[in-house]
């Protein structure tokens, strides 16, 4: 005897979870390993606070690409649910400001262990206060 299927073929399907509005577009996604080292490691800008820190590098190579955006979220923030949680969390807020970051920067978003906690509030001010300072330090590099 055959089981159940534990849902219909023919069901309509629910609505999306976010609005297409609230996603990262695929251009600004930062996902190469290499990318995400040279954004933390390189000679660019970092800026941090209690919930985040934010790495900033410019590249000549990309002046006329996207900016790019990357987030690492380690185990210290939580399990797997909280991790997640969090980063659609950043990746909502960096999309609202991404005006803020001039074509061709890479950033990589580093969520701490009180970003778990923290509102959407309390991460938005955050991110206000720090994403031009990492920018502006990135590109005072690159220009050096």
């Amino acid at each position: 005897m055959r089981a159940a299927p534990s849902c219909r073929p023919d069901a309509p399907r629910a609505a999306p979870s976010c609005p297409p509005e609230a996603v990262l577009p695929a251009r600004h996604r930062l996902r190469a390993s290499a990318d995400f080292a040279s954004a933390v490691r390189g000679p660019g800008g970092r800026c941090g606070g209690p919930l985040v820190v934010v790495h900033a590098t410019r590249a000549d190579s990309r002046e006329q690409q996207p900016a790019r955006v990357g987030f690492v979220v380690s185990k210290a923030v939580g399990g797997a649910v909280v991790r997640n949680r969090t980063k659609r969390r950043l990746r909502h807020l960096v999309a609202d400001r991404l005006t803020l970051v001039p074509d061709g920067t890479d950033l990589v978003v580093r969520a701490l262990p009180a970003t778990a906690a923290a509102t959407g509030a309390e991460l938005g001010a955050e991110l206000d206060r720090l994403l031009p300072v990492a920018v502006r330090r990135a590109a005072a590099r690159s220009r050096a």
